[in-house]
């Protein structure tokens, strides 16, 4: 037959069963707390994997638009600075060529150097004429020094041409218009075929022939220059 638990034994059992809940309790909080921990540190771990990929990206699209912007700026400057070069490059071969033709009448002055330089520009459009008769056209000012070439230059070209000669007249008619700095030009073909070999044109010629050969003696060779002139 059992017996009826006293007061005090009640009191003990509702002790130890109030011990165990709690002891339950707490076990029970500490494992949600664990829990909660591990769930908040992969979570933070997850952001912080995000933002610093996000910044990663950021970082990377500002630097490539720093670097595509210094490269503009640098690509700009550049041709600035080779525009601003070559524009001084062609002021100083066209100064160069404006003081050259300034000078072109002092070759007129002695007259001895002028008739050799109209013989020889006579010459070289009978050569190129390769004909019987041919005109010259002058300034009225050189008729007597051009008169004296012709004959210079008709002699020198039956000696080279062994024998051939060739009927050479000045065409008083049609002389070199004003301004003209000298020279002469060559008529064939009934007036078809005209060799202008007057200095201005020499010299335009000399602009243009020449001109790579004066760029490079003046500024040396552009080893950026894939093409010769």
């Amino acid at each position: 037959m059992a017996h009826a638990m006293s007061d005090d034994q009640v009191a003990g059992e509702l002790k130890k069963m109030t011990a165990f809940i709690r002891q339950e309790a707490l076990e029970k909080a500490k494992e949600i707390q664990i829990k909660a921990d591990e769930e908040f540190a992969i979570e933070k771990s997850k952001l912080v994997r995000q933002e610093t990929s996000s910044i990663d990206s950021q970082y990377e699209k500002k630097f490539k638009q720093a670097g595509m912007s210094q490269q503009i700026t640098r690509s700009t400057l550049a041709n600035k600075t080779r525009l601003k070069v070559l524009s001084a490059r062609q002021e100083l071969l066209d100064d160069l060529f404006d003081k050259a033709r300034g000078k072109l009448p002092e070759y007129t002055k002695d007259k001895g150097k002028y008739q050799e330089l109209c013989k020889n520009l006579i010459l070289e459009g009978l050569y190129a004429l390769n004909e019987d008769k041919v005109e010259v056209r002058a300034r009225k000012e050189d008729y007597d020094v051009v008169k004296k070439a012709i004959e210079a230059a008709k002699d020198e070209y039956k000696k080279t041409m062994k024998g051939r000669e060739v009927k050479v007249s000045l065409d008083e008619k049609n002389p070199q218009p004003e301004g003209c700095s000298g020279g002469v030009s060559i008529v064939g073909t009934g007036g078809k075929i005209d060799i202008n070999n007057t200095l201005d044109e020499r010299l335009k010629l000399l602009e243009t022939d020449a001109l790579p050969m004066v760029r490079t003696s003046l500024f040396g060779k552009n080893e950026n220059r894939r093409f010769v002139d």
